[in-house]
């Protein structure tokens, strides 16, 4: 996939420094202070975490924060939506399974 370069609304994609995230143990570049989702999806990720109640994958639904639909752990935090969190140099990322767990949570 790709990322859209010139969008007919919201105009040019602004320059940005290129960063390194880790999504599943997977190094990835990713443009520092665009949302993780649009990082994950550039990379050809879709699935953000799988469902607590019926186990199947969940990803991109509503892309402003108000579903839990992009939900992943991130840097030991679970529950974080990747649809409005920035891209921050060398995130860890990773598929969240249900509910999530906190680190060092049993």
């Amino acid at each position: 996939m790709s990322r859209i370069e010139n969008h007919i609304i919201l105009g040019d994609l602004e320059e940005a420094r290129e960063v390194r995230i880790t999504v599943d143990g997977k190094e990835i570049s990713a443009r520092e202070g665009e949302p993780i989702l649009a990082a994950l999806l550039a990379a050809g990720i879709k699935v953000q975490n799988i469902s607590a109640k019926k186990h199947e994958p969940r990803g991109y639904f509503c892309g402003i924060g108000r579903c839990t639909n992009c939900v992943m752990t991130v840097n030991g935090d679970p529950n974080v939506r990747t649809c409005i969190t920035p891209v921050e140099d060398g995130m860890r990322i990773e598929t969240q399974d249900g509910l999530g767990k906190w680190e060092g949570s049993k």
